[in-house]
């Protein structure tokens, strides 16, 4: 049966042509994004799990921001106070030597001179060890909290120490003072009790600082898996598409060859006619 009016297998032609293309177009778009799923369109549900996930990863970069300044702070705390043993360190050996007997009055003089400048130095690494306003080892200690998870709970929080002259960690006063024998052997209770405060207060931060580090290990690794999964969902596999492009452009070619013999059945109408 020959019909001008309703050609089907034009119409039929031009279906499989128009799928054809549209495939094209989104072969295409894969190739030059390289995602199969590059935007609520191509997958909303996957597009819409992809979103959250990149969203998470974003926020887990505030989380090693938070993290990495916490560990600053702490650093900062760790610097200032092994500073302050060593201080405490050298005026344990003004205290000894000034706690012998028969020491001329010059000589009393100088160590507890040195003493008194080893003790008020304490005081200047305290007003310095400050990081970004955050001071942990001041009179007012600080803490250096770094957040736990993309939401903001969970925080991981290291407490700061009051490495004051006469407070709880640094016994030594303000006014010790190594001026005499007696003095000396008092002052030096107080040294070795300082000491020891502020070894047991330094491996506590240490143990403190492992904590910023394994869990800033833990997000990058997150990360990397959030990446991967995200990738997972939405990356496109370029071989295979490149490999069906060919063969869309195969199918394209031979859909305008159907359709163009689709519509010479027209012509095959007008031979009827002809004398």
């Amino acid at each position: 049966m020959i019909r001008i009016n309703t050609n089907a297998g034009a119409m039929a032609a031009v279906q499989i042509l128009n799928g054809t293309d549209q495939e094209m177009r989104a072969t295409q778009k894969a190739i030059s994004t390289g995602k199969k799923v590059a935007s609520a369109t191509d997958n909303g549900a996957v597009w819409t799990i992809a979103n959250k996930m990149t969203s998470d990863v974003t926020a887990y970069d505030r989380v090693r921001e938070s993290n990495e300044r916490a560990g600053a702070i702490l650093d900062t705390a760790i610097a200032a106070t092994e500073a302050i043993m060593e201080l405490l360190n050298e005026m344990k050996g003004k205290a000894l030597a000034a706690t012998q007997p028969g020491l001329s009055t010059g000589s009393q003089g100088a160590l507890n001179a040195d003493f008194i400048q080893l003790r008020d130095q304490i005081t200047n690494a305290i007003a310095n060890a400050s990081f970004d306003g955050t001071n942990m080892i001041g009179a007012t200690p600080a803490s250096a909290i770094s957040l736990g998870d993309s939401a903001g709970g969970n925080s991981i929080t290291v407490a700061g120490a009051n490495m004051s002259l006469g407070g709880s960690v640094v016994t030594v006063t303000a006014s010790s003072d190594v001026a005499s024998t007696t003095n000396a052997a008092a002052t030096l209770a107080l040294v070795n009790t300082s000491i020891t405060n502020v070894g047991t207060q330094l491996s506590t931060w240490g143990a403190g600082r492992k904590r910023f580090d394994v869990h800033m290990e833990f997000v990058k690794k997150l990360q990397d898996a959030l990446n991967v999964g995200i990738g997972a969902i939405t990356d496109a596999d370029l071989s295979k598409e490149s490999a069906k492009l060919q063969s869309l452009q195969v199918k394209q070619q031979l859909g305008i060859q159907a359709l163009s013999i689709a519509n010479s059945s027209g012509q095959a109408a007008l031979s009827l006619f002809r004398n």
